[in-house]
């Protein structure tokens, strides 16, 4: 199937409100284009070197799409990362967000930022202690960071065929979602970034606002693409 037919496939089963993030990680400029010209307007990348790589080229002709990073961000990428994106999905640290607010600041960019929060899979990162996100949140509403903007979370659930124990971290992640919204009422954090190729539907059924996929749109990855970035 094309990539068109899949992103078909996919929106016709996706409930009204779920945004999809096509995760185009080591996947060409050509075949992003491919699917934007298929309608989809929202992507998602890993690394921020083959992101830039990738979307200054295709943003000259499309400059109406949106661009997310999604991976583990180090301190030395944000400045790039937040120049290329439109939004980092991947803040786990409250020293990250020192750093996403001093490099737009420079810019004068306001940028949309998820919060990661580790809810079951170890090999990931994401912020372990609720606390400290309600503190990041406290400093945002406290205006120490006036060029961040927070507009809900996200998680990667355990790599695990155990569908129980899938759906109990995006219970985990909606839980903490509804905590922080009730704290901050003045807030949107309404999105919930929860769900990939493997275990969107899950994600979708605990609330999911927003599912990332990759393989099951544009299928296996040319880890070719890696080199050239």
């Amino acid at each position: 199937m094309s990539i068109k037919d899949n992103l078909i496939k996919i929106k016709e089963n996706l409930p009204a409100g779920v945004g999809l993030v096509a995760v185009s990680k080591f996947h060409s400029a050509q075949e992003v284009i491919e699917a934007i010209q298929a309608g989809q307007k929202v992507f998602g990348e890993n690394r921020v070197q083959e992101a830039a790589a990738k979307f200054d080229e295709v943003k000259k002709s499309y400059p109406d799409i949106c661009l997310r990073i999604i991976g583990q961000l180090q301190r030395n990428k944000v400045k790039e990362a937040v120049r290329v994106a439109d939004a980092i999905d991947s803040v786990d640290r409250l020293e990250l967000l020192d750093e996403i607010e001093k490099q737009a600041a420079k810019i004068d960019k306001k940028i949309e930022v998820l919060f990661e929060y580790h809810t079951g899979e170890e090999s990931k990162s994401g912020f372990e202690d609720k606390a400290l996100i309600v503190e990041a949140l406290q400093k945002i509403e406290d205006g120490v960071y006036p060029h961040v903007q927070p507009k809900g979370f996200m998680t990667m659930a355990p790599f695990t065929d155990d569908k129980e124990l899938v759906r109990a971290s995006f219970k985990k992640l909606r839980a903490l979602r509804d905590e922080c919204a009730a704290a901050f009422p003045k807030m949107d954090l309404s999105q919930l970034s929860m769900g990939m190729s493997g275990d969107w539907q899950i994600a979708v059924q605990e609330g999911s606002t927003m599912v990332r996929i990759g393989t099951a749109i544009f299928g296996e990855r040319d880890y070719s693409q890696a080199k050239k970035a």
